[in-house]
């Protein structure tokens, strides 16, 4: 089944969310934003992330995505924003002016990528010397973690072994990107782990309404709706949690630089 990015029904699935303190935090750590002027999101979804870059005190950002609903969505987001503007694109031809920003965020992005050296290789044309490449995914490791009443995630795969396979099978390991990183030229490559949080919800009942409505959650729409409403119904009884639900997924993110 899979999400489809170009329906005028998914245009709000990535805008609902701010960007969390754990997230700003690490990439603060990552990032000196005093030599940051001009940056680039690709993936950016529905802007959530572009607009946490602009709030750092970046000049000038530009949302990417492959997807005009899904930028509809994102100028809606950011519409009190005048320093973020958004451009349709694919990550491996933005045909964006090389070597003109410091900074690059491609997050939750290369899942959907098949050609992973491609993709890096268009960040290293965008990027100035000595820009920063900040990279976020899944590494198939933080994907199978086992569920708990925060890290919600985790029971799609235990009631629903068969979406094990196609969540790991389009994650790509830490040492390959690595390894492709330092291929295309990046230097000072580190890695970070995350438990980014990603949404604190009143109770639980939002938190179901959430699920039901797959917000924001591509894997979820490999499921049917009545495997979906099993699903949902399979966390109510997992989560003893019942009000101030604080939902983290982990990440891993790679800094590089040019």
């Amino acid at each position: 089944m899979g999400i489809d990015f170009h329906n005028e029904k998914n245009r709000n699935t990535y805008s609902t969310r701010k960007a969390d303190d754990s997230w700003v935090k690490v990439i603060k750590d990552l990032v000196q934003f005093d030599n940051i002027s001009k940056a680039l999101d690709i993936g950016c979804g529905g802007g959530i992330y572009s607009k946490a870059i602009s709030e750092m005190g970046v000049a000038s950002v530009t949302g990417v995505d492959f997807s005009e609903e899904i930028l509809k969505g994102a100028r809606d987001n950011c519409r009190e924003f005048q320093n973020i503007s958004f451009k349709q694109g694919d990550a491996l031809h933005t045909s964006l002016e090389g070597n003109d920003y410091n900074l690059l965020l491609e997050r939750a992005l290369i899942h959907h990528i098949n050609d992973l050296q491609k993709c890096f290789e268009e960040a290293y044309r965008l990027l100035k010397d000595k820009g920063i490449y900040i990279v976020q995914d899944r590494t198939p490791e933080d994907c199978l973690l086992k569920g708990n009443d925060s890290h919600i995630r985790g029971y799609f795969f235990e009631l629903f072994p068969q979406l094990i396979e196609k969540e790991t099978k389009r994650r790509y390991n830490s040492q390959f990107v690595i390894k492709t990183l330092s291929e295309v030229g990046f230097r000072e490559i580190q890695e970070v782990q995350l438990w980014e949080t990603r949404k604190v919800y009143k109770n639980k009942e939002q938190l179901l309404k959430d699920l039901s409505e797959r917000t924001g959650r591509s894997i979820l729409h490999e499921l049917d709706d009545k495997e979906l409403n099993l699903l949902i119904n399979y966390i109510d009884k997992a989560i003893s949690t019942e009000n101030n639900i604080v939902e983290r997924d982990r990440w891993t993110i790679w800094k590089a630089v040019k």
